[in-house]
């Protein structure tokens, strides 16, 4: 009883874990540098740093997207 238990408890913490969504934006922004980049140009201002993060990001999307196609072109 004690092992099933167990085994049902491992099974359900397995097929949880798989089924979480994974946040891709976080690991499209660290290569393009947008955080480090914010950071410095607005050390003491949040919101602004918060600004430039988001349009930077957009930029970076609308880049790795124009890569992608010419890629695909080639």
């Amino acid at each position: 009883m004690l092992k099933r238990m167990l085994f049902a408890a491992a099974v359900t913490g397995l097929v949880a874990g798989v089924t979480i969504p994974v946040n891709t934006t976080s690991a499209e922004a660290a290569p393009s540098g947008c955080f480090k980049a914010a950071k410095a140009k607005f050390p003491g201002d949040h919101k602004a740093r918060h600004a430039y993060r988001k349009e930077c990001k957009t930029h970076w999307k609308a880049y790795k997207t124009a890569q992608k196609a010419a890629k695909k072109a080639a």
